[in-house]
């Protein structure tokens, strides 16, 4: 094992249950067109002293940091709580200046309140007009299949449960049958402490902007089919939206629009990408893989 490897408890499920997009639909709703799930492989494993099985996960080292943290930015994300859960605080390892929520110029030409996720950057947007927006960090879909366009957020929940897709338990009934009916929210969740559920015409799009128990993924390009923050910007951002709001999903070749003033643009400059995305982002992914990204089913 390489010193990068890193030892990730599935507190009780096996691999298989970390690997799966978000692509149970609530029942009440008819999901969009999707692409049918593939096999993919499973990642190594070892048998903790539990008798859970563990994920070795390969993580990029974290880049040397700028600057300190700020006492503020420490602040932001240290331990809260919430419904009576208490979040944990997030290790500074996983913190930098440039990844913490913050106020931004953004010359997005939408409506305050629109939310504009930029997959290639890794960077999720809430405008807040005048040429502003709250900027967050999150983690998204490696290379495969791109997801952008329009959707809007009928209704969000606070701890979410997920729910295995019929497919997990036909093919691995001993983990999944004891899970069809969901697992309720909570901190080993992999939904996290909000889900924010995103719908095309009325119907489901299979995709969540959602928290995460795994704050070492957060700018990385790890998961397939969700867009995942830390829990307690995902908090922050819940809190901030209604039923209703707008979601715009940038493509690939869209990757830093709107970071630049349009007068620099119209004066022949490019609007840069925040940074080099690891792959093609994979917003829209359906096949049952993610480190952690489970399917929801609103309760």
């Amino acid at each position: 094992m390489t010193p990068s490897s890193r030892i990730r408890a599935a507190a009780g499920l096996t691999v298989a249950a970390l690997l799966a997009a978000c692509t149970q639909p609530p029942a009440s709703t008819s999901p969009a067109q999707v692409t049918a799930p593939q096999p993919q492989p499973t990642p190594d494993t070892v048998m903790s002293d539990t008798g859970n099985l563990q994920e070795v996960v390969e993580v990029p080292p974290e880049p040397p940091r700028k600057q300190p943290l700020s006492p503020e930015t420490r602040a932001m994300y240290a331990a809260t709580e919430d419904n009576g859960l208490q979040v944990p605080a997030i290790e500074d390892k996983y913190l930098s200046e440039d990844k913490k929520r913050q106020l931004v110029d953004y010359y997005a030409p939408f409506e305050p309140g629109t939310i504009i996720v930029d997959p290639g950057a890794k960077r999720l947007y809430h405008l807040q007009g005048d040429d502003t927006a709250m900027r967050y960090t999150v983690a998204v879909g490696a290379a495969g299949r791109e997801f952008s366009g329009e959707a809007r957020i009928p209704y969000q929940r606070d701890w979410p449960t997920w729910t295995p897709t019929q497919s997990m338990i036909e093919r691995e009934p001993d983990v999944y049958t004891q899970f069809e009916d969901g697992m309720e929210g909570g901190l080993d969740n992999p939904l996290g402490a909000r889900a924010l559920y995103l719908h095309q015409g009325g119907e489901d799009t299979l995709y969540r902007i959602h928290g995460t128990r795994s704050p070492w993924s957060i700018g990385k390009a790890v998961s397939s089919g969700c867009i995942r923050l830390f829990n307690q910007d995902v908090i922050h951002l819940a809190d901030q939206v209604s039923s209703g709001t707008r979601v715009i999903v940038l493509s690939a070749a869209e990757t830093g629009k709107y970071t630049r003033p349009p007068s620099d643009i119209a004066d022949g400059g490019q609007s840069p990408a925040a940074s080099p995305a690891s792959g093609t982002p994979d917003i829209a992914g359906m096949a049952e893989q993610t480190l952690d990204a489970l399917p929801p089913e609103p309760g």
